[in-house]
């Protein structure tokens, strides 16, 4: 038992170290895109709140102040971003990467609050519509798609729940630019001011529908649901392919950001096999586990007729 003991240590310690510089690249790509999107976002939102206290337009104050709370919330990411790179400690033995959740639990709620904020804002425009001044629209409309654009494109195709979070904050702003854009052309021509508040609900309805999905999805890998059901399927197809592999118990499969998944089995071999054997076997388990990318695993093997510690409790 000692052997298998030491034997699964030196895999897992190898394994893990291939697995850690992978994932601090990971994080490093991660923490540059977030990094872009919170400058490019903080310095928007101060020309923002100058450019709308010199157009003496409301609607883009109010999407100052919306701006300003998306700095914050991708600072924050930012931050969460950075410390959980940490390695892992005693107290924190998986390490620190399910801080990048939390980050996008707390980033989806404030675009929650904001969106909501927005329609309060909006809704009772459409009984009493205002003209804006459509020059300085265009102009801090042009701004807002360049840098929210730029921003938005940084942070696409991000892996973490964190930064999939932040570019629906960024395409947020990107298609409310886009609409505002629209809008003041639009009303340079023609004198439709209920346009302005009509495109700003919808937008901000469109957004809150996916952000509120993210976020249910974000407290569902709180509650260490299995992130990827065909995943799951492959891993104990592949597991139960291996030869003395006869059935699998105790299966948990969970995700530490979403992006970085943990898994727990028990396999019973349908026949009692020495050390060597055993060792070949993991060796086996290892190579199909290989193709998952998984971040942490733990396997127990159970030979025929051994009593499994669990099942008592």
């Amino acid at each position: 038992m000692s052997t298998h003991g030491q034997e699964h240590d030196h895999h897992h310690h190898s394994h893990a170290h291939d697995h850690g510089h992978h994932h601090h690249h990971h994080h490093d790509i991660a923490e540059d895109r977030i990094s872009w999107a919170f400058w490019l976002n903080f310095i928007f939102t101060i020309i923002e709140f100058i450019g709308g206290w010199l157009t003496n337009s409301v609607a883009i104050m109010a999407d100052a102040v919306h701006d300003l709370g998306d700095s914050l919330a991708i600072g924050l990411a930012w931050y969460l971003s950075k410390v959980g790179k940490r390695d892992a400690t005693e107290q924190y033995s998986y390490g620190f990467k399910r801080l990048s959740l939390l980050g996008a639990l707390i980033n989806g709620l404030i675009l929650v609050v904001g969106s909501v904020w927005v329609l309060t804002e909006a809704i009772p425009r459409l009984w009493s519509p205002e003209m804006p001044v459509t020059e300085g629209m265009i102009v801090l409309a042009i701004l807002g798609i360049a840098a929210n654009g730029f921003a938005a494109y940084k942070l696409h195709g991000g892996d973490t729940l964190n930064e999939k979070v932040l570019n629906w904050h960024l395409l947020e702003d990107l298609l409310g630019w886009v609409a505002v854009l629209i809008v003041a052309i639009v009303l340079q021509f023609v004198d439709w001011p209920i346009l302005d508040p009509l495109l700003s609900v919808v937008f901000t309805l469109f957004i809150l529908f996916n952000v509120v999905k993210h976020v249910i999805h974000t407290v569902k890998l709180f509650l260490q649901v299995n992130p990827d059901s065909n995943k799951r399927a492959a891993i104990l197809a592949s597991l139960e392919e291996i030869e003395h592999v006869g059935a699998l118990h105790h299966v948990h499969f969970w995700s530490l950001d979403g992006a970085s998944h943990v898994l727990t089995a028990h396999l019973e071999l349908d026949k009692r096999i020495d050390v060597s054997a055993l060792i070949e076997l993991k060796a086996r388990v290892a190579k199909a586990l290989e193709p998952f990318n998984l971040d942490h695993t733990t396997i127990e093997f159970e030979m025929p007729g051994e009593h499994c510690r669990d099942n008592a409790k």
